[in-house]
């Protein structure tokens, strides 16, 4: 091969991968959009049994003893979710850089090449 077929094909697998990265973004904050709609609805309704367990009591304290129950099971909630969207996070990023690694190489080959036809 010569040096502009390698340049029109080093060209044409970058932007391949170019396009598999930005599915891989795509893809990942569908997944993203998704779960924070799910953890959302999960929380409304956890904070709606909250209320309407705490218009049934009928002492302070138990009162107290509800609130103070809601906001470690909401924190922890909170936690683990935030946890979960980290983990999302990387993997999205860990999937965008993939594709790239082949074209690196590919340059890094192209250029190999392109400077020993020079000589």
């Amino acid at each position: 091969m010569n040096v502009y077929e390698d340049a029109n094909k080093a060209g044409k697998e970058s932007m391949d991968n170019a396009l598999k990265s930005f599915s891989a973004v795509t893809k990942g904050f569908q997944q993203i959009a998704s779960e924070t709609g799910e953890f959302s609805k999960r929380s409304y309704e956890q904070t709606a049994q909250m209320f309407e367990k705490l218009t049934q009591v009928k002492t302070l304290d138990k009162a107290v003893e509800l609130q103070t129950e809601y906001a470690r099971s909401a924190y922890e909630t909170w936690m683990s979710q935030a946890t979960k969207m980290g983990e999302m996070y990387a993997e999205i990023a860990r999937e965008t850089y993939k594709p790239f690694e082949n074209t690196a190489l590919a340059a890094g080959k192209f250029g190999t090449d392109a400077a020993k036809q020079a000589m």
